[in-house]
């Protein structure tokens, strides 16, 4: 498949819904193609190159049109795919775009594994301050991840694997790993906060 290509330095999740700002005329032209034609378009992923994979989205709706022509939009994640060509530019376009492949992903997992994923992501959700609602049976392994802490290099890794399973399994090594240190660090905090005030202490009985 033929996709325009909007180089980012993020990664965007199967499923995630996600709001851009559109300014340069190269993506307003992106932009104008896929409301046109009603087509996807790809989020390619930059780090400290173009990792050679990426996000197809779907354009859900123009939010805001400025009157210099930048745009506010709202998209969605769909499929993953890998690049097989990058023209940049397209022919006869401002922007880049190329042949690309979808990645199969697997949303299958044990029970257990998935049980074990949500008791340590209540948990690490509850020490980030993300207070929300959420049906456990609905939940996949990208459903919070862009609230986790997650470095880019940890979110392309967890997008590249394609097995839920293994995805639950990279994730609460991750939870395992940084639950801890967040207790500490917030336990350090406490005591910090009590340094800073008037202790009543019982005396000692010599």
């Amino acid at each position: 498949m033929y996709l325009p290509f909007f180089p980012l330095k993020l990664i965007v999740f199967p499923g995630e819904e996600f709001n851009l700002h559109i300014f340069e005329p190269r993506y307003r032209e992106l932009i104008g193609d896929v409301e046109q034609l009603g087509t996807s378009f790809g989020i390619c992923f930059y780090l400290d190159n173009l990792t050679g994979f990426g996000t197809e989205v779907i354009l859900k709706q123009v939010s805001k049109r400025y009157e210099d022509g930048r745009l506010d939009i709202r998209t969605e994640g769909k499929r993953i795919f890998e690049i097989k060509s990058f023209d940049n530019p397209s022919p006869g376009k401002l922007y880049a775009a190329g042949e690309v492949a979808f990645k199969e992903l697997d949303y299958k997992a044990a029970r257990k594994t998935h049980l074990e994923y949500v008791f340590y992501l209540k948990e690490m959700l509850f020490l980030l301050n993300h207070h929300v609602n959420f049906d456990p049976a609905e939940v996949n392994s990208f459903s919070f991840a862009h609230k986790l802490g997650l470095s880019l290099e940890e979110e392309f890794e967890l997008l590249k694997i394609p097995k839920e399973e293994d995805r639950l399994n990279f994730l609460i090594l991750f939870f395992k790993r940084m639950i801890p240190a967040i207790k500490a660090i917030e336990s350090a905090k406490e005591k910090i906060k009590l340094n800073g005030h008037f202790k009543h202490l019982d005396p000692l009985d010599f």
